[in-house]
C-alpha cells in the first residue's frame, strides 16, 4: 500500500514543501531515498521505539520511503512525525483519511512524545501558499506557528493525539493568536533606559543622530566611560519595528532556533554583540548546515562589536560588503543560500594599546607609532562605512555622583521617529532607500546641498583638521540627519559644525595629540 504525507524543508529561509511516500510490500528491509542527513536516517529507530511504546509494531516488510524531491537535502529530526504516520498508515494499523490536508513536522521521543522544531515560521507561511488546511506541529511551537492567519495550526503533545486528529477520532481547536495586540503591547518594553545614563550629554546626543539617520558610528574612549553602557540601550531609542520588519526577523531567529517557546513575533528590535573572537563564518552564517550569522540576526536591529580592533583583521574585512548591499550571499558545494542583514552598525575601541590616550586621570604610556598602529588595525575601506566617530571621555565623579538622571529614552525616541517620518517622505519615490544613511551621491548632492557659508565652513573645517576626501560626503549625510532632527528644511552652518565634531579618526594629527 502506498501513503503520502506532507511536510517542509528549509533551505536559508527558503522553504520546500517535501512529499514523504512510503510503499509497502514483502520483505524484511528499510529503503529510505531522497537524500536525507544523518538525523533523517537515524530517524528510524526513534520511530521503532515510538511506535512500540505507544502500541503499534514497526512493520516486519519491505519498506521503500522516498522523500520528493529526491535530489534536495533534507536535514534535521522534523520529519519523525510525518514519516511516522506514513509508515502506520501504509501498514494499515491507523486509518488517516485526512492527512492529505496537512503539512507535519515534529521529532518523536521514545515514548512519542513531540519535540520543537526549527524554522515553524517559515514552513507555516509556506503552508498557506501551498493552500493546505492546516499545519501540525509541536506544542512548543505552536504559538510561532500561530502568527500566520488563514491557516488552522495545531499544537500536539503526542503522535498519539496526531493520530487520533488524523483520524477524525477526536476533534481539537486550531490555537489562535491575536498577533497585532500582542505586537503592540510588547513594543515599548525595555529593559534599559538612557536615564540610567548619567553625563556623557555629547555621546548621547551624537547616538540620538545615528539613530535618527540610520547611521553607523564608533565610540572612542578610555576603558569605564559608558561605551557598552550606552551601545546596548540604543534600541530603546530606535523607531519600533513594522509588522513586516517584525516577521522578517522572526523567520531568520525561528531557522536559527533562538526563538524562546511560546514567543509568538520579535516586537522589538535585536542587539547582538559577538565577542571578538567569532569565527568568520559565525558572524556572515553558513557552515554545513547552513545557519544564519550574527550579522543576519542583527538584521532590522543593531550589531556591536565591542573593543573593534581586537577583532581579527579579515574578519571585520568581511562586514563590508553586507554594510553596503545589506544582504549576505554565502555559496559553497553543496548550496547557495541568502540572508538579509540590514542592520545598524556600532562599534567601540580604546583610543591606544593601553587604553589611556587623552585622558586627564591616567598616564598614556604608548609612543604615537604604536597608536597609530593600533588605529591602523581597522582599514580605511571599514571606517569608509561609519559615518559617526564619537570621542567619549570617563566621567568625573562630580557628574556620577549627580542625583538626577539623565533623559529618558521614550523623550529620546520621539525626536528620532519624527526625524525618521520625513526621511520616509524625502525617500518615497526612491526604491531601496529609506533613511539618509543610504542616500547616494546623487542624493546627496539633491537633499544635502549646503550653503554658501556652510560649504566655506566645511572647506576650512577640511584643511585645518586635515580630514580625508572621504569625510566629505559623510559630514553632508550627518549635517542633513541633524537638520531633520531640528526640523529644518534646509542645512545651516551650525548642522555642520555639529556634524565635522563627529569626524575625530579622520583627523591628521590623532597621534600626535597629547604627547
Amino acid at each position: 500500500m502506498l501513503v503520502k504525507t506532507y511536510s517542509a524543508a528549509v533551505n536559508g529561509l527558503d522553504v520546500t514543501p517535501v512529499t514523504i511516500e512510503v510503499s509497502i510490500a514483502k520483505g524484511i528491509l528499510y529503503h529510505l531515498t531522497g537524500l536525507g542527513d544523518e538525523a533523517v536516517r537515524e530517524g528510524r529507530d526513534r520511530i521503532a521505539a515510538a511506535l512500540q511504546n505507544n502500541g503499534y509494531i514497526f512493520p516486519r516488510a519491505d519498506l521503500t520511503v522516498n522523500m520528493a524531491p529526491a535530489d534536495l537535502r533534507k536535514e534535521g529530526s522534523s520529519f519523525d512525525l510525518p514519516l511516522a504516520i506514513a509508515i502506520l498508515a501504509s501498514d494499515g494499523q491507523i486509518s488517516a483519511p485526512h492527512a492529505s490536508e496537512f503539512m507535519m513536522v515534529g521529532e518523536l521521543s521514545l515514548d512519542g512524545q513531540l519535540q520543537p522544531a526549527k524554522g515553524v515560521l517559515p514552513i507555516a507561511i509556506k503552508a498557506r501558499a501551498e493552500h493546505y488546511r492546516g499545519l501540525i506541529v509541536p506544542k512548543q511551537n505552536v504559538r510561532e506557528a500561530a502568527i500566520v492567519n488563514n491557516l488552522e495550526v495545531y499544537g500536539m503533545s503526542s503522535m498519539a493525539d496526531v493520530i487520533k486528529l488524523l483520524s477524525g477520532e477526536e476533534q481539537f481547536e486550531p490555537t489562535v493568536v491575536d498577533t497585532r495586540r500582542e505586537f503592540y503591547d510588547q513594543q515599548y518594553d525595555f529593559d534599559l533606559d538612557f536615564a540610567d545614563v548619567r553625563g556623557q550629554e555629547n555621546v548621547k546626543r551624537a547616538l540620538e543622530v545615528a539613530a535618527a539617520g540610520g547611521h553607523n558610528l564608533i565610540m572612542i574612549g578610555p576603558p569605564g566611560s559608558g561605551k557598552s553602557m550606552m551601545a546596548k540601550r540604543l534600541p530603546s531609542i530606535l523607531p519600533p519595528l513594522t509588522l513586516s520588519e517584525s516577521l522578517e526577523t522572526t523567520q531568520i531567529h525561528s531557522v536559527a532556533g533562538l526563538l524562546k517557546m511560546g514567543s509568538t513575533l520579535i516586537s522589538q528590535r535585536p542587539f547582538r554583540a559577538p565577542h571578538h573572537t567569532i569565527s568568520e563564518v559565525a558572524l556572515v552564517g553558513g557552515g554545513n548546515n547552513p545557519m544564519p550569522g550574527a550579522i543576519s540576526l542583527a538584521h532590522n536591529g543593531v550589531l556591536f562589536c565591542d573593543e573593534l580592533p581586537e577583532f581579527n583583521k579579515h574578519t571585520l574585512e568581511v562586514l563590508r560588503q553586507p554594510l553596503e548591499d545589506r544582504q549576505i550571499t554565502i555559496s559553497r558545494a553543496k548550496y547557495t543560500v541568502t540572508y538579509p542583514c540590514s542592520f545598524m552598525f556600532v562599534a567601540s575601541m580604546n583610543p591606544c594599546p593601553c587604553g589611556y590616550y587623552g585622558d586627564p586621570t591616567h598616564h598614556c604610556v604608548c609612543t604615537p607609532g604604536q597608536i597609530q598602529k593600533y588605529l591602523n588595525k581597522i582599514s580605511g575601506p571599514m571606517m569608509d562605512r561609519i559615518d559617526i566617530q564619537c570621542e567619549i571621555a570617563a566621567l568625573p565623579f562630580k557628574e556620577l555622583s549627580k542625583a538626577a538622571p539623565g533623559e529618558p529614552s521614550p523623550k529620546i525616541r520621539e525626536r528620532v521617529i519624527a526625524a525618521r517620518a520625513l526621511q520616509t517622505e524625502r525617500f518615497r519615490d526612491v526604491p531601496g532607500i529609506h533613511c539618509n544613511a543610504q542616500m547616494t551621491e546623487r542624493l546627496i548632492h539633491q537633499y544635502a546641498e549646503p550653503d554658501e557659508a556652510g560649504l566655506e565652513m566645511l572647506r576650512m573645517a577640511m584643511d585645518r583638521l586635515s580630514l580625508s576626501a572621504r569625510a566629505y560626503s559623510r559630514i553632508l549625510k550627518v549635517a542633513r540627519t541633524i537638520a531633520d532632527l531640528a526640523a529644518e528644511p534646509a542645512i545651516r552652518p551650525e548642522h555642520i559644525s555639529e556634524a565635522i565634531s563627529y569626524r575625530q579618526l579622520d583627523r591628521g594629527d590623532w597621534a600626535e595629540r597629547g604627547h
